[in-house]
């Protein structure tokens, strides 16, 4: 009976040890350097699930090696730490048979060579082209996990700068000065001696519907901070402002953050705009627009920040490799040319981990020349007076009174378990509303009677990646008031475009390392059309304001 019972407790072990429903085990191994190429002998290495738990851990071997045999398929995440190192992180592995990863250990020292003076904006996460001067995005990034080490995080293997570049055709409807075919090349530079270099033109192709350029460049200066200038220039021929025409922008942005240890961070610049009308009324005006930004980290994740500017951010919002981002919006004012601009302070507390996020905003603003976006839906194609007219997408641009608001701005966003990315704001404050006309008005007198009125904004926003197709998507809703033609916190860099969006990626050609790709673009604002106030003008005009009109782009591009 004895006999028996240890057969079948032979058994047993055998069935408990075999795979479960016929899943094949995969494996992880690979191998643990510092940055000089040393194998670092008894580094602890921890297999991690997407969420940080630790799976299993392991000990490097006298050759710096690892290896964890009997993995479950799955997607996971590799942290290695040795003694006088700061422990390094490889994420987003899937393991399906074997998967070999090799890390690099860092000292503090090794890291402030190279280390950004800011973290990723917020969408880097689902955007490989996504560049800003603030961050190289191929770059490793210093960063704190939500249980308490700071650690040295990577996306993919090597991640050595290097040179990059994008050609795009595209074809856009609905937006002021970039109606029709578009042809753009962009060429991104981060070399390994700390410098960033972004140069970027597109145009319209067999026609003069203008052209728009510009050039980035930023320097690490290591533990001091960093520099960065950007100058953007657009040429739209075909708008025009009565007896004008031609419209010319250029800007100049100059900037400097400037680190003081690890408890406070400053940045401070100022954008010098000028805008031209040419033809038989030649105009010109000129704008010195500075900025400043104090952050005081309050410990571990959080940080209390306080903000000047005097420009409102553009059409583009936070994007910074678009030009349109560094321009000021221009628009007519009783005839003459003006740019948007005002005042705009705050005074803000966030907190952020790898998959959370929160904040809280108090401002104050003073708006000029706050500008009004309307379409002309005339059969006969009128160009009303006193506006800036772009004939070929029949849209117009003028600016209403000033005004002054103060107000809040809060979000929570959420990484979920599945990779997509969660966001949700709220804001209050004044915005511009367009009383109902009792009868034909001319269109200066129209922009003229907006006035402002208090109002609340809620926008929820939803990104992420469909695996197998490996589709990049972002979709968002924000809503104010109808009434209102302009927005709500008008200077919040990071809110949502007006309305329901949404914006798709479909990669149709990636090499075997990820590098260069051919994909398919989508990009349309507004879909519903929602926020339109019309009115018709004493020209007999039908002109439709909205905060954002519904536009439409589409194209493909190419990244090597």
């Amino acid at each position: 009976m004895r006999r028996l019972h240890l057969a079948l407790f032979a058994v047993l072990l055998t069935l408990g040890s075999a795979p479960v429903h016929g899943i094949t085990l995969g494996s992880v191994s690979g191998l643990v350097r510092d940055s000089g190429g040393v194998p670092q002998i008894g580094a602890v290495v921890q297999l991690l699930r997407p969420d940080l738990s630790v799976v299993a851990s392991a000990y490097t071997d006298a050759s710096g090696r690892f290896a964890f045999p009997s993995v479950i398929p799955g997607k996971y995440a590799v942290k290695a730490m040795g003694t006088s190192f700061l422990p390094s992180l490889r994420e987003n592995l899937r393991v399906r048979t074997h998967v070999i990863v090799n890390l690099t250990l860092n000292t503090l020292f090794e890291v402030m060579q190279w280390l950004p003076a800011e973290p990723r904006a917020r969408d880097a996460r689902n955007d490989d082209w996504a560049w800003t001067l603030r961050s190289a995005a191929n770059r490793p990034l210093l960063r704190w996990l939500e249980d308490g080490p700071l650690v040295v995080v990577t996306e993919r293997p090597g991640g050595s700068p290097r040179l990059k570049a994008r050609l795009m055709a595209t074809g856009q409807e609905g937006t002021f000065g970039e109606n029709g075919e578009r042809f753009t090349a962009a060429v991104e530079d981060t070399p390994s001696d700390s410098r960033e270099l972004l140069a970027r033109v597109d145009f319209a192709p067999d026609t003069d519907e203008g052209m728009e350029s510009m050039l980035g460049f930023r320097q690490d200066l290591g533990m001091a901070g960093s520099v960065q200038s950007v100058a953007a220039i657009a040429i739209h021929p075909q708008v025009d402002a009565s007896s004008a025409e031609g419209l010319d922008e250029a800007a100049l942005r100059t900037s400097e953050t400037m680190e003081f240890g690890d408890a406070a961070e400053a940045e401070v610049g100022a954008t010098e705009a000028i805008a031209r009308l040419g033809g038989a009324s030649p105009q010109s005006v000129i704008a010195a627009l500075p900025f400043a930004r104090v952050g005081w980290r309050a410990g571990g994740s959080s940080e209390i920040g306080y903000r000047m500017t005097t420009m409102m951010p553009g059409t583009e919002g936070a994007d910074e490799s678009l030009t349109n981002t560094w321009l000021p919006v221009a628009a007519m004012r009783d005839g003459n040319l003006a740019l948007e601009q005002g005042f705009h302070q705050e005074i803000g507390w966030e907190r952020r981990t790898d998959s959370s996020g929160m904040s809280v905003v108090v401002y104050a603003d003073n708006v000029r020349n706050p500008v009004v976006e309307a379409a002309d839906r005339s059969t006969g194609g009128l160009a009303p007076a006193s506006v800036l007219f772009d004939p070929a997408g029949g849209l117009l641009r003028a600016a209403a009174p000033d005004y002054s608001t103060s107000g809040l701005q809060a979000s929570v966003e959420r990484r979920l378990p599945n990779g997509e990315f969660v966001r949700l704001s709220y804001a209050n404050g004044d915005a511009l509303v367009m009383p109902i006309a009792p009868r034909a008005l001319p269109v200066a007198q129209l922009v003229s009677g907006a006035h402002p009125r208090h109002a609340q904004m809620y926008s929820l926003a939803l990104s992420g990646t469909i695996e197998g197709t490996h589709t990049h998507w972002r979709a968002s809703y924000r809503w104010q008031p109808a009434e209102t033609v302009t927005r709500v916190a008008p200077f919040a860099v990071d809110a949502a475009e007006p309305f329901l969006n949404l914006h798709i990626r479909q990669p149709l050609a990636v090499r075997a390392d990820g590098e260069g790709h051919f994909e398919a673009l989508l990009d349309i604002r507004n879909l519903l059309a929602e926020g339109y106030r019309p009115f018709v003008s004493s020209d007999g005009s039908l002109i439709v304001f909205a905060q954002d009109q519904r536009s439409i782009g589409a194209g493909l591009a190419f990244t090597f």
